[in-house]
């Protein structure tokens, strides 16, 4: 089985024009016509995730964020990128990246979010077609029974395996209806509003945008990684239906460079 191979499944899943205007996902170093040894599927490409990879056996490594978000004037090791660009380089490890095109394609990032929420009935909450391919930065879904606001936040804590959880004042009304948009998705707020949930749920948040839904909407920010981290399990079950010979393996390496104390 080729690299290509496994990028061609991937992009089927989440086709590279659904991505953001900004964005660089797709292939991001290496040659694909390699035979796949193994896939190591990230988050984030760090060094450390590129010695995991060296470490067992992964010739492609897959991540959400992309390794390269602007152009390198020179590879010379002077940053983290560079580094992990001339060892990927020199152990013929292919980077590849699913990044804004698996945030808005079906079943994506955050349908993944709904999942291990058990959310039912999700849908976008803000369409949009590209290419004739149905697409969206956010869904929503129901609970399948209601909850008060300081049981739903636990859930997620318990979920999502966070210290805490940012958020506005407690809603005094039940929570059934739950806005999702993993990563940075306060630009969606208003959209959540206006759909009538109950609850957004995002991974950062700007300061100022808090104001002014107090009880009109439970706003819970869980941090960018956390909200994303399941992402992996998706690389792995497209490239488990589509490439079954392919080996697989989540990455081991926390690459979130938030520290909480």
């Amino acid at each position: 089985m080729k690299i290509r191979q496994v990028l061609v499944a991937l992009e089927e899943f989440a086709p590279l024009p659904l991505q953001e205007s900004w964005d660089n996902a797709g292939l991001q170093v290496g040659l694909t016509e390699a035979e796949v040894s193994g896939a190591l599927l990230c988050l984030d490409v760090t060094e450390d995730i590129v010695d995991e990879a060296i470490r067992k056996g992964c010739n492609l490594i897959v991540s959400h964020h992309p390794l390269l978000f602007r152009g390198l004037k020179q590879i010379s090791g002077g940053s983290e990128v560079q580094r992990c660009v001339i060892k990927a380089i020199k152990n013929d490890i292919v980077v590849v990246s699913m990044h804004t095109n698996m945030d808005n394609a079906k079943n994506g990032v955050n349908w993944k979010i709904a999942e291990k929420l058990c959310l039912q009935d999700t849908r976008f909450f803000a369409p949009k077609q590209v290419d004739g391919i149905e697409a969206g930065s956010g869904i929503v879904g129901m609970l399948s029974q209601p909850m008060d606001a300081q049981s739903f936040i636990l859930l997620l804590k318990q979920h999502f395996h966070v210290q805490c959880v940012q958020s506005n004042a407690l809603l005094n009304r039940p929570i059934r209806s739950v806005a999702v948009c993993g990563g940075a998705g306060d630009f969606l707020l208003d959209d959540a509003v206006a759909q009538g949930a109950d609850a957004f749920i995002t991974g950062e948040m700007h300061y100022h945008v808090f104001f002014d839904h107090e009880q009109q909407i439970q706003i819970c920010v869980i941090g960018h990684y956390q909200s994303e981290q399941y992402t992996a399990e998706i690389f792995r079950d497209i490239i488990k239906e589509a490439c079954p010979d392919v080996r697989t393996e989540i990455a081991e390496t926390n690459t979130n460079p938030i520290v909480y104390w």
